[in-house]
């Protein structure tokens, strides 16, 4: 028994086909909110920044490297050369 219909299906499927593409689109949003937050809200943007990144698949040490670094144009030059 199938619990979704065949267009729900194409949904999905396409999701996960443009998951790289969505997720760096996220992070590029990300990165225009890290330029305007301070503060707590800054920790809150790098935690999601970092789970995007894991959903890319970077490695975990560059991702660290980036997150302590604390510069948006750094994360901006490592997102336009992927």
């Amino acid at each position: 028994m199938s619990y979704r219909t065949p267009y729900q299906e194409k949904v999905i499927k396409r999701y996960y086909e443009n998951r790289d593409d969505i997720m760096t689109n996220k992070l590029a949003m990300l990165i225009t909110d890290l330029y305007l937050s301070e503060g707590k809200k800054r920790q809150q943007i790098w935690k999601r920044i970092a789970a995007a990144l894991t959903n890319l698949k970077v490695p975990q040490s560059q991702i660290d490297h980036l997150i302590s670094q604390d510069n948006p144009a750094l994360l901006a030059k490592y997102i336009d050369k992927k």
